[in-house]
């Protein structure tokens, strides 16, 4: 789905793949949307804004290393923050080039999220923490599919939305603190037995700094998220948006699909071959398909999302990442636990073992198969 996207579990929910253009020319990554549960299956900113760079606002503190990746610029945070206007002089005029670097880029947070203090220190420190941007959507009609055309509108989470960017922040703090532990782990007892000794390892799974655009669809409940181009797009609308938990395997699913992208489209290539043996077999019978799906999410009125008909193997590949997130936290944190998806039909067992070894560089905190 991505310009990817959806997910969530243990509700049934409706789901559809759409695409929504790109806001760069030549950025073109394709995206999908979340499935919604109950559902049927840039602005440019003004000329004056200064370039300074805000690289020292707050280094990447993910896994506690620095980000590889620089940190956005004043400019580039202004666009994200304001990018339903088409002039930003006055926030320019508000947050001068005289203010210390750190201080001018506080002050675009306290503009954007005014009135609401907490909203405001929230989003400030996912940049300070991660660098991760957290604005708006620009104003467009999307193509979604089925269900027609889509007006997404710019939403700001304050106040009684406020919730919406808690639930977010929180979803990011938990893959920070997981990614950690998947580390920390590897580097433990278990490792001999996690895959083999100077084994390379995969490029690093990216979680931050990523951008974070709040939008609100009018008339409907779908899509809940779409991402692309190490963006992720957040609808206050959307039905799957309803619970922290829920709020977290969703970015968890999304992002995945930005991490398949710059792994060179990997899903198709290395998992179409179960992908295509286990609907071939199948099709949309959802007993056959039972021990195949990574999790439970199905289409109302249909099958498995992992297995819906003209969603493909991306789809398989991002519900199986987010597969790998629930037991391995559950396994890091003596949560409860459940069926290995590892130890079902040999098919599954591949799967895993392709996706652990390109993207979690082997870990396997879950027991062997009996």
């Amino acid at each position: 789905m991505r310009k990817h996207g959806i997910a969530v579990f243990g509700l049934v929910v409706g789901v559809a793949c759409t695409s929504q253009p790109s806001r760069q020319a030549g950025a073109g990554a394709s995206a999908g949307a979340r499935a919604d549960a109950g559902a049927d299956a840039g602005a440019s900113a003004d000329a004056g804004a200064s370039a300074e760079a805000s690289a020292d606002a707050g280094a990447g503190e993910g896994n506690g290393e620095p980000s590889v990746e620089p940190a956005p610029t004043f400019d580039e945070i202004l666009k994200v923050l304001f990018a339903e206007r088409t002039s930003a002089a006055t926030i320019v005029e508000a947050c001068p080039v005289s203010l210390p670097p750190d201080a001018r880029v506080r002050c675009l947070y306290d503009e954007r999220y005014k009135g609401d203090a907490k909203a405001a220190g929230i989003a400030h420190e996912l940049f300070v923490k991660w660098h991760i941007v957290a604005g708006v959507e620009v104003a467009h009609t999307m193509d979604g599919g089925y269900r027609g055309m889509i007006r997404i509108e710019p939403a700001v989470p304050v106040r009684e939305n406020r919730h919406h960017l808690e639930w977010v922040a929180g979803a990011i703090r938990d893959f920070d603190t997981f990614f950690g532990e998947l580390e920390k782990y590897r580097g433990g007892a278990g490792r001999s037995v996690l895959y083999a000794p100077g084994a390379p390892s995969p490029k690093p799974y990216r979680f931050e700094p990523i951008t974070l655009r709040f939008m609100r669809s009018v008339g409907a409940r779908t899509p809940a998220a779409y991402a692309h181009d190490w963006e992720v797009a957040y609808n206050f609308n959307g039905t799957l948006n309803i619970a922290a938990d829920a709020v977290r395997e969703t970015m968890f699913h999304e992002i995945f699909h930005l991490n398949d992208a710059a792994h060179g489209s990997w899903s198709p290539q290395a998992l179409g071959d179960v992908f295509d043996f286990v609907a071939k077999k199948c099709g949309t019978n959802t007993a056959c398909l039972a021990p195949y799906t990574p999790n439970e999410t199905m289409v109302r009125g249909g099958t498995y999302y992992s297995f819906v008909p003209g969603n493909g193997v991306a789809e398989y590949g991002a519900e199986l990442a987010l597969r790998y997130y629930r037991e391995q936290r559950a396994a890091l944190r003596s949560l409860p636990k459940v069926k290995p998806f590892k130890c079902g039909p040999p098919e599954n067992a591949k799967a895993w073992g392709r996706m652990r070894d390109e993207f979690f560089a082997g870990v396997d905190a879950v027991p062997q198969c009996p």
